[in-house]
């Protein structure tokens, strides 16, 4: 009975986690779009750690920016910073409303969706090819040295 209990205190933490996390998701490019006077967001150095190592963009570069410009109501320019963007911000609301339903009804939904192997397969050559086309676009569209003014390097 103890063992029991003790799973389903940890299901509940790791959904009171999950529903934190989404939540920091959506409410941190929400205050960086309430400063971004002047669109400064534009031209800033990216927070990416590995951008500004590399210079290159990693596959989740852009996605902060993208949410940013969601909310200002630039679907066209969210989509151009990262095309995953808007759902991001879709999967994070559906992540609260479920897991906190999860937590009060104390009933699992859309777990064999959530924990499907084939999905997460498909999800990331999904990643895999967009960041692939991506870093071709921005190889031809920067020469070597703006690469290297993105970066901490330079």
């Amino acid at each position: 009975m103890i063992s029991t209990d003790y799973t389903n205190n940890n299901r509940v933490k790791r959904k009171i986690y999950g529903i934190i996390g989404a939540a920091i998701t959506l409410i941190i490019p929400f205050f960086l779009m309430l400063n971004n006077h002047n669109d400064h967001l534009e031209t800033d150095q990216s927070f990416c750690p590995f951008k500004m190592v590399t210079g290159f963009p990693c596959p989740g570069c852009g996605i902060t920016k993208s949410l940013v410009y969601f909310y200002q109501g630039d679907i066209y320019k969210s989509v151009s910073y990262h095309i995953l963007g808007p759902f991001v911000i879709i999967f994070c609301w559906l992540t609260i409303i479920i897991l906190t339903t999860e937590i009060i009804t104390k009933k699992e939904y859309f777990t064999g969706l959530l924990y499907n192997r084939k999905l997460a397969y498909n999800m990331a050559y999904f990643l895999a090819f967009y960041h692939l086309i991506r870093l071709v676009l921005f190889v031809r569209n920067n020469s070597f040295d703006d690469i290297l003014h993105q970066s901490i390097w330079f």
